[in-house]
């Protein structure tokens, strides 16, 4: 069976969710993990539910500095898994610029910075996976959160375009695209349907279901499965791909 001893990886968003989950997957798989996140007792928390089996370092993937001191702190990093995000939603009319650049600053500047810190590292060591979260929202389109549409579609991009710079060096680049999954940010989905709309959660939580064929929502393990999978020595042929984890539901 394949592992990934000896190689060190970073997860960002790491505290919770689907962050959590790929640290885990990596984990299991024989990887040293350093989680990142903004929440320094949320990391400490995840950090001690894995039993002590991960290093963790506070980072704000939207600020330049603090992710250079960050890694800079981490060393260097084998493997990189850019799953920092938010999200937000607003009719485009009620769109106003601080929404729009801060889903730009969190979902797609949040993944360059940290792409920056690590990559040199990668090409001098002659290997190296970076797998960006994105989501179905980067390869289709969803009312109310056309910014976030925006930045996800622009981290797809960026995984296409820097595949193609990195591929005759050992290093893959790579996006999952997750539909809802039952994290944080979809229970904030239902939260903001059932105020803005008066339905219940349940009919709310159905109708972010229905998207997906198979009827339900994704679990953060199947993305981590998916993540885990890119980052192994036997998946050095995928590269520049964007993957939906969403049963079906963007083909």
């Amino acid at each position: 069976m394949e592992t990934l001893n000896g190689k060190h990886a970073v997860v960002t968003g790491a505290s919770r969710g689907i962050g959590i989950a790929v640290a885990r997957a990596l984990v299991a798989h024989g990887a040293r993990v350093t989680l990142m996140a903004r929440d320094e007792g949320a990391l400490a928390a995840a950090a001690q539910s894995m039993d002590g089996a991960v290093r963790w370092q506070v980072a704000d993937v939207a600020d330049a500095d603090s992710v250079a001191a960050a890694f800079a702190h981490a060393g260097t990093v084998d493997i990189l898994v850019n799953n920092a995000g938010q999200a937000a939603s607003a009719p485009f009319g009620r769109t106003d610029a601080a929404l729009w650049q801060r889903m730009l600053d969190v979902n797609l500047s949040g993944a360059y910075h940290c792409i920056q810190a690590a990559l040199p590292g990668m090409v001098d060591t002659g290997w190296g996976r970076i797998v960006n979260v994105a989501s179905t929202a980067g390869l289709t389109g969803y009312r109310y959160v056309a910014a976030y549409c925006a930045a996800k579609h622009g981290l797809v991009g960026l995984t296409r375009a820097l595949a193609l710079e990195v591929a005759a060096k050992g290093v893959t680049v790579n996006a999952v695209c997750p539909g809802f999954t039952e994290t944080d940010i979809v229970r904030d989905a239902v939260a903001n349907i059932v105020r803005t709309t008066g339905r219940t959660g349940d009919e709310a939580r159905a109708e972010l279901t229905s998207a997906n064929p198979q009827g339900r929502l994704v679990r953060p393990d199947e993305v981590a499965h998916a993540v885990a999978w890119l980052c192994m020595p036997g998946a050095s042929a995928l590269n520049g791909q964007a993957i939906a984890v969403a049963g079906g539901e963007v083909m």
